[in-house]
């Protein structure tokens, strides 16, 4: 079964159309500056194929919640909601096959960053029973697959660019077909933007963005400056489900609008100048209310008089217990309470730094001792159950780990903890839980990922008991039922 998404017409006046089955194995990339139509063509593909397959829109600038009334899409503000409900949200849209709009409006770009990797994530993540077909639309996806890191933090932008890359690279086993749109090829992660099968490129005007479409849809560099000329509305198309050679397709009407919409000349108003004058500055011509008098100076004799009968100034404070405060203990117990709250596990570094920091000035350590790396660190060792030692005793299993990503630091002390201690090697949901996901999958890939880089061995007996070793270390965990 398939079915064609009328988009338009091509040069000729003839039909174009979207193969929907085509396009849910292959993905979808639609570049163009602003104001060439990309809301409107997407907007376009929405309206068409509404009523034949789920359709989940992540949208920047809430353009696309008007969609909510005639298709019956579920638009949620993100500004309400944190991102462990936005994931859990996520994992519902893949249970109950909702068509949802995901409008970051009135988040900054950090949140709006932060709230789409979580909201990926949950979808990516969902139970294979819940693997159902669904479009992804993703609108500026420059902001949330950057080219080059941009003003934000390093541990947002990597899991923003990680989700992207997921939903693009391996979304399609999962039913996850990846629609993206920007407004700058330049700007958009080249490993996003390489596992588009299908381009509709539309007006552009910066040659390096001309050059990418140009050779992305196939056409020599001289031909480029086609695209230069393209009118508003108007795209060059190519891929298996829509053309094999590049087509030209005038998009054609659609039904809903966004909520903001294109400036237009409005004629000004036609109210005489000094009558204009006299209402701007209605108010503010009038004279500031004086001030009240100053009162009298005393005499220099009174004030002398006055100084010698003041009471002894109170002796400061004694603090002199603040020193006897044993900072790493203050530390370790700051994170074994932040451990401890099921709501830490939802939450960033960031976020927990601020949490810790207060923690211990409330036990009288008036600054944090480490900083925001240090404290990342110091994280994953005690979710891994680590809270003291770790620039002596763990020392060399943080050199073991060196190489490795910092959000698998975690995982790896987990492993190194329980090696150490002759403990059984930690399962695959452990080691999913310490890694901040629920998928099992995802933790036979950090350990597989640990191994191809020596930093681990496993070893499965023929009894199907694993163990895993740390072969820098010498250290190696019992051996349990994997």
């Amino acid at each position: 079964m398939t079915f064609q998404v009328d988009m338009g017409l091509d040069g000729g006046g003839k039909p174009v159309a979207i193969d929907l089955e085509e396009l849910l194995a292959t993905r979808l990339l639609v570049q163009g500056n602003s104001g060439s139509g990309k809301s409107h063509l997407l907007r376009r593909l929405l309206e068409g194929s509404a009523g034949q397959v789920q359709q989940v829109v992540i949208d920047p600038e809430g353009d696309f919640v008007t969609l909510s009334g005639p298709y019956g899409h579920v638009a949620i503000e993100a500004v309400d909601y944190s991102a462990g409900e936005i994931s859990r949200f996520a994992a519902r849209c893949r249970e109950h096959r909702t068509s949802v709009v995901l409008s970051l409006e009135g988040l900054e770009m950090e949140g709006q960053m932060r709230c789409a990797a979580a909201f990926l994530m949950g979808l990516f993540d969902a139970p294979r029973e819940h693997w159902f077909p669904a479009l992804v639309v993703v609108d500026e996806a420059q902001i949330f697959a950057p080219a080059a890191g941009a003003e934000i933090s390093e541990e947002v932008r990597r899991a923003s660019l990680g989700a992207m890359t997921n939903l693009m690279s391996r979304g399609r086993k999962r039913g996850l077909a990846g629609i993206i749109a920007t407004q700058r090829l330049a700007k958009l992660s080249k490993n996003v933007a390489a596992e588009a099968s299908n381009f509709l490129m539309g007006r552009t005007f910066l040659d390096i963005d001309m050059a990418r479409a140009a050779d992305l849809l196939g056409m020599e560099r001289r031909q480029a400056e086609t695209i230069r000329d393209l009118q508003r509305g108007t795209f060059l198309g190519l891929g298996p489900a829509i053309a094999r050679r590049p087509a030209m397709v005038r998009i054609g009407a659609v039904e809903t609008s966004a909520r903001s919409s294109s400036p237009t000349l409005v004629p000004l108003p036609s109210a005489p100048a000094g009558d204009m004058r006299q209402f701007l500055l209605a108010g503010l011509e009038e004279p500031l209310p004086a001030a009240p008098p100053l009162p009298p100076r005393p005499a220099p004799a009174m004030v002398m008089e006055e100084l010698a009968g003041a009471p002894e100034p109170a002796a400061p404070p004694d603090e002199s217990w603040l020193d006897a405060i044993d900072a790493e203990t203050v530390m370790a117990q700051a994170l074994r309470a932040i451990v401890e709250d099921p709501e830490a596990a939802t939450r960033g570094a960031a976020v927990l730094f601020q949490d810790f920091g207060v923690r211990c000035r409330m036990a009288g350590v008036r600054k944090p001792p480490i900083d925001l790396a240090g404290f990342t660190r110091r994280l994953a060792a005690a979710r891994a159950g680590i809270f003291e030692g770790l620039e002596g005793e763990w020392a060399p299993a943080l050199e073991a780990a060196h190489g490795l990503p910092d959000e698998m630091l975690g995982a790896f002390l987990l492993i190194a903890r329980a090696a150490r201690e002759g403990e059984a090697s930690p399962s695959d949901a452990a080691i999913a839980h310490i890694y901040g996901t629920s998928s099992i999958g995802r933790a036979r890939r950090v350990l597989t990922y640990m191994e191809e880089r020596n930093s681990i061995v496993l070893r499965v007996d023929l009894s199907g008991r694993r163990s895993i070793t740390i072969p820098s270390l010498g250290w190696t965990t019992a051996a349990v039922e994997a």
